[in-house]
């Protein structure tokens, strides 16, 4: 009887600890690619503008703060002066300085209703090539900004 009490223990916890399939929707669902004529030109600008103005501090060491209507609390948080000049400075090193954006993809998040405008950033040196990020929300304010470094294309 004993015996018989352990086992039902031990399956018990078996079934209970077995990995559950949790249904995540799909990013395929959630992000649309869409094309430039859909976009408002507002949103468009604002994401060029402030990409443009933040890398271009890279070359002039000199950053205008985001303001409460361009950008989120959050964003004007993480965006300083000595964080921006630390990641120009390591960023200059390797690929030299910044000489202008070229937009590749503009995504819509279903979900969030954020539009994510990707740009190829150009440099001087063309070893390594960087993405810019900039993510406009629903209220026309960046609410993300990243560069990234884009993985070679095997030859």
């Amino acid at each position: 009887m004993k015996k018989f009490l352990v086992f039902l223990g031990i399956l018990f916890l078996v079934s209970n600890c077995k990995s559950k399939k949790i249904a995540i929707s799909d990013t395929e669902n959630r992000m649309i690619e869409v094309s430039p004529n859909e976009v408002e030109t507002f949103k468009k600008d604002r994401a060029y503008a402030l990409g443009y103005r933040l890398l271009d501090a890279c070359n002039t060491s000199k950053f205008k703060p985001y303001t409460k209507e361009e950008a989120t609390d959050q964003v004007i948080r993480n965006a300083t002066l000595s964080r921006i000049s630390e990641t120009c400075r390591k960023i200059n090193f390797r690929n030299g300085r910044f000489l202008g954006l070229q937009l590749t993809t503009i995504s819509f998040n279903k979900n969030s209703k954020e539009y994510l405008f990707k740009y190829a950033i150009e440099y001087e040196k063309k070893y390594f090539k960087r993405e810019l990020t900039v993510v406009i929300d629903d209220d026309n304010k960046v609410s993300a900004i990243y560069t990234k470094e884009q993985k070679p294309k095997p030859m």
